[in-house]
């Protein structure tokens, strides 16, 4: 029998946070892209790429699986699949979002919706590979499949909240959806996980590292990359203003439009009773 809650609600609660902040975070590096011109728009990206794919998504999935418990059987993870898991995330989020970001348009925007979600899927299943067990650990197709779907969905909600959204409360209230929607595109695929017990294999240690092991220095690195970002965020400089400025200045500084006076255009006198030379009076 698979467990997927050994903890309660504390782990499914846990990774619904981690990924709620890592999706606010992402989204107001995006915010700051998609108002920034020249190099500075790619680190923004990056930056969001990894709060996304790597914070979101990549920490969420983890931070989810130490709820997976299979009664009887040790359960490790190979770390260098682990870390893949997380690279091909933030490669596919950054990829994503450079087509929606940079080059826009409907047609970029679902583009980079597909190759986003399929990035996650991805992500969980290669992060489902990694796991070492004296056992067989199968998918149910049926919830693959629906794995797929919300995994295509948000990641093309999450893009379009790149392009459109802009203010704070509005990248809150859509990080609260991404949370939902990356939760349960994680849980939708775990439902269909079963696994079978291996009995004529050697029960000796099970190669790679205890979930444990490897959350301890993804919390701490988490919340050290997140304070870094958070600091970015509070000390960078969003061009969005300087060029609203610039262009109220340039507004300022034209010159005022000549008034008009009596008897002619604009800045130009003509007397109404000219009483002419001597010369030019008849005789």
């Amino acid at each position: 029998m698979v467990e997927h809650f050994t903890h309660g609600a504390l782990t499914p609660a846990v990774a619904y946070a981690v990924s709620v902040i890592g999706s606010f975070v992402g989204l107001m590096f995006a915010a700051r892209a998609r108002n920034t011109r020249g190099a500075g728009r790619g680190t923004w990206l990056v930056f969001s790429a990894l709060c996304l794919g790597g914070t979101a998504v990549w920490s969420m999935h983890f931070i989810a699986m130490l709820g997976f418990h299979v009664p009887g059987l040790a359960i490790r993870y190979d770390p260098a699949l682990t870390v893949a898991s997380g690279l091909l995330a933030v490669l596919a989020m950054g990829l994503a979002q450079y087509l929606t970001v940079i080059r826009r348009g409907t047609g970029w925007l679902l583009a980079g919706g597909a190759i986003a979600g399929s990035g996650i899927v991805a992500m969980h299943y290669l992060g489902m590979a990694s796991i070492n067990m004296h056992g067989h650990l199968g998918h149910d197709p049926l919830f693959v499949g629906l794995a797929g779907a919300v995994a295509l969905l948000a990641a093309t909600a999450a893009l379009w909240f790149t392009q459109r959204l802009r203010g704070v409360v509005s990248i809150l209230l859509a990080s609260l959806v991404m949370g939902v929607a990356v939760t349960s595109m994680h849980y939708t695929g775990m439902f269909g996980v079963h696994v079978t017990v291996d009995e004529t294999r050697n029960p000796g240690t099970v190669p790679g590292s205890t979930a444990p092991e490897l959350l301890l220095p993804l919390v701490v690195g988490l919340f050290v990359f997140l304070l870094v970002c958070s600091l970015l965020l509070m000390l960078g400089v969003d061009d969005s203003e300087p060029r609203r400025a610039s262009r109220t200045a340039r507004r300022d500084d034209r010159p005022a439009p000549a008034p008009a006076l009596p008897g002619g255009e604009k800045g130009r006198y003509t007397a109404r009773h000219s009483t002419g030379s001597a010369w030019d009076r008849p005789a």
